[in-house]
């Protein structure tokens, strides 16, 4: 893989790079799309990275479909696709561990205490063998591309982070391979998370600033639905993900619920005018 790029680079060809964990689906397809716009050539990675998972997630169930994935990329024009094994990546005796303590405390970060710290690893040797001049992620997992963006600038790596508005179905729901895994009767529940988001986004509209109440509208959503087990709902700085008690020009809606066994993770952005 390194070799392949530094002969790309030589020859003057700029590199995109759409990181994944493979089960594609039109969310990926739109990154591996806007990848292929802006660059000369387009690298996929498909690799389900074991240190991203707690002891009791489901890493042994996560999908693994290669050959699938395999043929949405070469329809999509993928030149490259790098699927490592564990063994290649994490080689016997590796010790370096890579974190962002201050974006990973909150939300994901406290519900997966494992979870960011094997991201940050996971990209930061991806990016040192890919060597992409932009990067692709999906909104869908802000706080992981927030996470990213910190550990490029921190670490001088290669690779500009681009993060590419969350896909959905047509009922609102974000797209995710984990999708798979609801039931019908789930599926049908599913879109009550985003629908929550939508409420608070209408309440800051309809001139709500307040942090607690703008929470209150979209947990009242989440509560409609007896399917559903909040995980957390929160309104944000964009930048730093911490809580906002009073909003002033722009926020970030989080939210994570539970439907059966599968964590969905959905968000917003919403910004405003101040009133002159």
């Amino acid at each position: 893989m390194a070799d392949w790029s530094r002969r790309r680079h030589r020859e003057g060809v700029t590199i995109g790079f759409v990181p994944t964990m493979g089960a594609l689906h039109d969310g990926h397809r739109a990154l591996i799309r806007a990848a292929r716009l802006a660059c000369d050539a387009v690298v996929v990675s498909i690799f389900v990275n074991p240190t991203q998972f707690g002891p009791a997630e489901d890493l042994s169930k996560y999908p693994r479909q290669l050959r699938l994935d395999q043929a949405l990329c070469r329809k999509e024009g993928v030149d490259v696709i790098f699927a490592p094994t564990v063994k290649t990546m994490y080689p016997t005796g590796a010790q370096t561990v890579v974190t962002v303590p201050g974006i990973a405390r909150r939300w994901e970060g406290e519900a997966r205490p494992h979870h960011f710290q094997g991201v940050a690893i996971v990209v930061t040797k991806l990016l040192s063998l890919v060597q992409p001049d932009k990067t692709w992620f999906g909104q869908k997992d802000y706080q992981q591309a927030a996470l990213v963006r910190q550990l490029v600038k921190d670490l001088n790596l290669p690779g500009l982070p681009i993060v590419h508005p969350t896909v959905r179905e047509a009922d609102g729901l974000a797209l995710s391979s984990r999708n798979v895994y609801l039931s019908s009767s789930e599926r049908q529940a599913a879109p009550v998370l985003s629908r929550a988001l939508q409420a608070g986004v209408a309440a800051i509209r309809a001139g709500e600033r307040n942090g607690t109440r703008i929470r209150r509208h979209m947990l009242r959503v989440v509560e409609t639905e007896p399917l559903a087990t909040m995980e957390y709902l929160a309104v944000c700085d964009p930048a730093t993900l911490e809580p906002l008690s009073l909003l002033n020009r722009q926020a970030v809606l989080l939210g994570s619920i539970r439907i059966g066994t599968v964590r969905l993770l959905d968000n917003m952005l919403t910004a405003f005018r101040r009133k002159p």
